[in-house]
């Protein structure tokens, strides 16, 4: 899986760590949810606040 991080228009870089912590958690967060369909392609999430 990739992950991109981006905050306030900059891409942070991500080490491998960082990446399956991200990727892992939000998948499975999301995938646990009634609705998300088993064979989805991509998972976008924006925070703002």
């Amino acid at each position: 899986m990739k992950a991109k991080l981006v905050v306030d228009g900059e891409e942070i870089s991500l080490n491998e760590f960082v990446t399956k912590i991200l990727t892992g958690t939000i998948v499975g967060a999301v995938t646990s949810l009634r609705g998300v369909k088993k064979d989805w392609k991509e998972i976008e999430v924006k925070v703002t606040r």
